[in-house]
């Protein structure tokens, strides 16, 4: 088959892992730039050009869409899968993951258990913060990853001028409560196409509150629970996503889901475990596919 990863990092440790999984099964891989990708509808059919050349041979998409691209990332993936192209990310999940709160609806929808949270959209600041009875508390930027935006707010007064300071910047947040008990530890867990392939236990380096890795934290391969298990299985498919990361937290009510990532770094826990993710990928498309 012809695979495309959809990567503005083609040096990046996840693509080329991805690609060699892809080359060692026999399928012709590449990577596009999505940002050189133009989408076109002509005469009522969508049509790719890639340095305004015709794509047209296409079997499957990878999408390892940013952030900073998210609307164009999730269109791109759209127009490539109304030309019959498997993806293995949906456009929906992409847009309703990367939004937290919008992923934390979803997922109380599909009865997945999260931590206490408020949007922060109320003019009444003071009104916000009497949903929490203790402090510190988490503040969030709603669309912001691998830990940027995400704040530790220690007290009352840190909390109010924080908040002050992003409605001035005119910035999405949501308030969520801070799971103590967790002790600067979370899970990422690995589901592709509706089976846990990988998990690891991630814990933040002395100082921080975030854990994840490429701050400095630090991991270690285990074994889920089935509880835990059978949340994030849940989670990926409240958010329909063929492949993704789900971060939980411990806590004293039992598993709570932190986010859902679409795009998930495969270096951190392909290290870990030893699991060859990205093969577990490949083999997705291909049974898809056949």
């Amino acid at each position: 088959m012809n695979i495309a990863i959809l990567s503005r990092g083609e040096n990046l440790y996840s693509t080329q892992s991805l690609l060699k999984a892809g080359t060692a099964r026999n399928h012709v891989m590449e990577v596009m730039h999505p940002s050189h990708c133009k989408l076109v509808i002509e005469d009522g059919k969508p049509i790719v050009l890639y340095h305004d050349e015709l794509v047209d041979d296409l079997h499957a998409i990878i999408p390892r869409i940013g952030a900073s691209y998210t609307y164009y990332g999730s269109s791109l993936v759209r127009h490539f899968n109304a030309m019959g192209v498997f993806s293995t990310v949906s456009e929906y999940g992409i847009l309703q993951s990367r939004d937290k709160w919008t992923c934390l609806q979803l997922l109380v929808n599909a009865n997945v258990p999260v931590p206490n949270s408020v949007l922060g959209t109320s003019s009444n600041t003071e009104f916000l913060l009497s949903n929490f009875k203790k402090y510190p508390i988490i503040i969030k930027i709603l669309e912001a990853t691998h830990g940027n935006g995400v704040i530790l707010a220690e007290s009352y007064i840190n909390a109010l001028s924080t908040i002050e300071a992003l409605k001035t910047a005119g910035v999405k947040f949501l308030l969520q409560e801070y799971i103590a008990e967790s002790k600067g530890t979370d899970i990422r867990i690995i589901v592709v196409d509706g089976k846990v392939v990988a998990s690891m236990r991630r814990e933040c380096k002395d100082g921080d509150f975030r854990s994840n890795l490429h701050r400095g934290g630090s991991s270690e391969n285990i074994s889920l629970s089935f509880e835990e298990e059978n949340i994030a299985l849940r989670a990926a498919k409240a958010l329909r996503l063929g492949v993704c990361g789900v971060d939980i937290l411990q806590s004293h009510k039992g598993p709570l889901v932190l986010e859902v990532n679409s795009t998930p770094g495969l270096e951190g826990i392909e290290n870990t475990t030893g699991k060859n993710i990205s093969g577990n990928i490949i083999s997705y498309i291909e049974r898809n596919k056949r």
